[in-house]
């Protein structure tokens, strides 16, 4: 700081300090959750009368000894009381305000949202116990299949329990009081980038790849950088103070995301939907694929996706990823595995579930 600050330059720096101090907050409250399966129910005064004394002894010049002890008393005990309760705790990969998490907040209202670097976080976060349930994009209709995803649901022993669709816009982020003439360059996950390049021709800006979109937002907001600007979603504009430049950058209006929902138990309840994925001994021998075919058309079942994918152990196979109308309590179902299983080497059920209304 320097003597010539204004006074509103020292309030709005006061202003970004208090928002920081918040964000920490919430972080520390989302790390006390996480640690929610790994102590005693009960609340452990040992542990709450050592962090108190820590924060006592955290000398700062213009922080009273007791200002701290006050300060953190509060904390833990709102920490406590958010644990008792017993709020479901949902993972998804990326940072606060990716689109992932706006899947959790609509398919979980009032529930926690955690988020976590990668996929693998995510499912091994459900599989440990850790988590209640993880959210994972699986598809985008302009984007096409998140290959990932594809590659973990063969490994896991997890279940798919629901399907979420979000339909996806874009806007352009940027610093409060950016003049959008003097944006040259602007951050995004490719895929979101690729979803835009109509937008950013027309206006000859820097496409700069970033690991994920909200992450993209969180990076502007923390490092500032001169003449940039992000493509994230609304929800990044109110968590990491930006404002919308423009909103619906992305070249057509289908976009679309789909959302799985994952568990360690199977679904209570049968939903009208299936997902599985299967393979052959010899995927290119002609008439593999006509033979599942017709196996679910006899049936009378209504395929609604399938596709191939390679298997990553069998670079010279692949194994197939199919979604259908149906329930496993339905006889017509059941037949139709059943017949399935002997004209494939590979079956698995990835789970039934309630098909998300689009």
């Amino acid at each position: 700081m320097t003597l010539a600050m204004t006074l509103e330059e020292i309030r709005r720096k006061i202003d970004e300090i208090d928002f920081e101090l918040f964000k920490l907050m919430e972080e520390r409250m989302e790390w006390a959750l996480r640690t929610r399966r790994l102590k005693p129910a009960s609340a452990d005064p040992r542990r709450e009368a050592m962090v108190l004394e820590k924060a006592a002894g955290a000398g700062r010049p213009l922080l009273r000894p007791e200002f701290n002890r006050e300060i953190i008393e509060r904390v833990v005990s709102e920490s406590r009381a958010l644990q008792e309760k017993g709020l479901s705790l949902i993972g998804f990969q990326g940072e606060h305000g990716a689109f992932s998490e706006e899947a959790v907040r609509f398919r979980f209202p009032g529930q926690v949202a955690l988020p976590h670097p990668e996929f693998e976080d995510v499912f091994k976060g459900v599989e440990d116990g850790s988590l209640d349930y993880g959210v994972v994009p699986v598809e985008n209709t302009l984007g096409g299949t998140v290959t990932r995803i594809n590659e973990l649901l063969l490994q896991t022993p997890l279940h798919v329990v629901g399907e979420i669709r979000v339909r996806i816009s874009h806007c352009l982020l940027a610093l409060p009081g950016t003049d959008p003439k003097e944006i040259k360059a602007v951050y995004s996950h490719p895929r979101a980038l690729a979803q835009c390049q109509g937008f950013l021709r027309r206006n000859r800006l820097e496409a700069r790849p970033f690991y994920d979109t909200a992450g993209a937002a969180r990076m502007l907001f923390e490092e500032r950088p001169p003449a940039a600007a992000a493509v994230a979603g609304e929800m990044c504009a109110r968590l990491y103070r930006l404002e919308v430049i423009k909103s619906g950058l992305e070249d057509r209006d289908t976009n679309e995301t789909r959302f799985f929902v994952l568990s360690r138990e199977p679904r209570t309840g049968e939903g009208n939907k299936c997902s599985l994925a299967f393979d052959f001994e010899t995927a290119d021998k002609a008439g593999s694929l006509f033979s599942v075919l017709r196996v679910f058309a006899e049936a009378g079942l209504n395929l609604t996706r399938i596709e191939s994918f390679p298997r990553p152990a069998d670079p010279s196979g692949c194994a197939f990823f199919l979604d259908f109308h149906g329930t496993l309590g339905d006889p017509a179902v059941a037949g139709a595995l059943d017949r399935l299983k002997t004209v494939a080497r590979f079956v698995k059920i990835f789970g039934c579930y309630d098909e998300a209304r689009r």
